[in-house]
């Protein structure tokens, strides 16, 4: 129980870490903005501390925003975002695996939860198999990519033989939804939390 105390300790310090972290990141952003829309004189030592330091940073973001047509001053603010976004993903790991550790722990001390607990992580794992198999059907991103692939192989064996029952409404094929929905039930047949 100790164990568990101190990593949700951890993950209140990560928040606070990673909350003044995004403060100073705010402030960066919001004086490489005021640089590059000239409302900060661009020859003063703020200026020259943005172009030397956060707009390396930023160049990424940039060339991404000007492809897509947009306006480079717009940079900064997209950098913010994107430190938000990569944020809220860590805080989110770091709760997923509090509650795997938290599961771990229960389970050592009943020998008998093992089992369905493996069961309950093996459900989870195809489920956010067929997640992922869907939403990559949606972007352009090939099946044999090595990003995705794991999804397809993983999930084949359930899809494949549904789409020759399953017929599909127009353009969409419902067959993930189908296999979803019959994980559900399995796992709620066989009582697995």
């Amino acid at each position: 129980m100790q164990l568990l105390a101190g990593y949700a300790s951890f993950i209140g310090a990560a928040k606070t870490v990673l909350l003044f972290i995004g403060v100073l990141v705010a402030a960066l952003c919001a004086l490489d903005w005021a640089v590059r829309t000239r409302r900060i004189s661009p020859f003063s030592r703020a200026a020259r501390l943005t172009r030397s330091r956060v707009d390396p940073m930023l160049r990424p973001i940039e060339r991404v925003i000007v492809r897509a047509g947009g306006v480079p001053s717009n940079a900064a603010w997209w950098g913010l975002v994107a430190y938000v976004v990569i944020a809220i993903l860590i805080i989110t790991l770091l709760q997923f695996l509090g509650g795997i550790l938290t599961q771990v722990v229960f389970a050592a001390a009943e020998p008998r939860a093992i089992f369905p607990l493996l069961l309950s992580w093996l459900f989870s794992f195809l489920r956010l198999a067929l997640l992922v198999r869907v939403l990559s059907s949606w972007l352009p991103v090939s099946p044999h990519s090595r990003w995705v692939r794991w999804s397809f192989v993983t999930t084949e064996w359930m899809i494949r033989p549904l789409q020759r029952v399953v017929p599909r409404i127009g353009m969409f094929d419902i067959t993930p939804l189908v296999a979803w929905v019959g994980l559900y039930l399995i796992q709620a047949v066989l009582g697995i939390p």
